[in-house]
């Protein structure tokens, strides 16, 4: 079976180079002519939407299951938090004082990254949206400890390149939104959430609203740092308004250090105590 699919692979090769090959004709110029699959004009039309949603599922799911990832911790956080040495170039004094989350984020990567490498780097390996601030901490702890991480980025239209610290063989690119936020979750164990904007909120909130509604299991669920997150979110006003019931509030767990995250995280039994 196995060598009959290989045996598809290069005759759908050979037919691209063969037609790449014939003779140069009015006939052979025109777009009709192009195979299906070697058109990128044909592909980016409205009516194959669907083809490119589900290449963009295969593709990363296929390399990961080839690379044997079976679980990944997953980080969002913000793209415009610096590292500390670079913290007086933040736009903001908030920015600047929440600089200290780059460096847990990158502490908590490494002390992951150093329990995956456990399991050869199957299992817990640090997922990160592949841009600048809390993710490349989070690419960069991982690199710190030797390991691989993944980069799920997501074309902008001021996009820049990766950040230097994510595995090149696991550095992805979407188009899609909602096929990213699959792979973000589809083989989590803990979601952390750091200090960050409408980007960080929306992976939080659908997250969260995955787990309220039992469609994914639940898991450590980290927000680093409640005095921001409390700042900006009244969470009690919610249960009280009752717009979420008050166990929907034991979903997520406040923390503040790589070392508590990893704490809980290592402990986890599915339920979270109650102070």
């Amino acid at each position: 079976m196995q060598d009959e699919r290989y045996s598809q692979f290069r005759d759908a090769h050979s037919d691209r180079n063969t037609a790449e090959q014939v003779p140069d004709t009015p006939q052979t110029r025109a777009p009709a002519y192009r195979l299906a699959f070697a058109d990128d004009d044909f592909l980016c039309r409205d009516e194959l939407r669907p083809v490119r949603l589900q290449l963009e599922l295969l593709k990363p799911e296929m390399i990961l299951n080839e690379r044997g990832i079976e679980s990944t911790v997953v980080l969002f956080g913000g793209a415009r938090i610096p590292e500390p040495a670079k913290k007086d170039t933040a736009r903001t004094e908030t920015l600047a004082g929440l600089s200290r989350f780059y460096d847990e984020a990158r502490e908590f990567a490494r002390l992951m990254t150093m329990k995956s490498m456990g399991s050869y780097g199957k299992e817990f390996v640090i997922a990160t949206g592949g841009g600048p601030g809390v993710m490349e901490a989070g690419n960069r702890g991982a690199a710190d400890a030797g390991g691989s991480s993944i980069g799920l980025n997501i074309v902008l239209p001021h996009e820049q390149a990766p950040n230097e610290y994510v595995t090149p063989g696991l550095c992805f690119n979407f188009h899609y939104f909602a096929i990213r936020k699959m792979h973000f979750l589809m083989r989590a164990r803990a979601i952390c959430c750091f200090p960050g904007g409408f980007g960080t909120l929306d992976e939080m909130f659908e997250a969260l609203t995955l787990i309220q509604t039992d469609r994914m299991n639940r898991v450590p669920f980290l927000l680093f740092g409640e005095e921001f997150w409390r700042s900006i979110i009244n969470w009690e006003a919610l249960s009280e308004a009752g717009t979420i019931s008050a166990e929907d509030l034991d979903l997520f767990q406040f923390v503040e250090t790589a070392k508590e995250a990893m704490e809980i995280i290592e402990n986890w039994s599915g339920e979270i105590p109650h102070p």
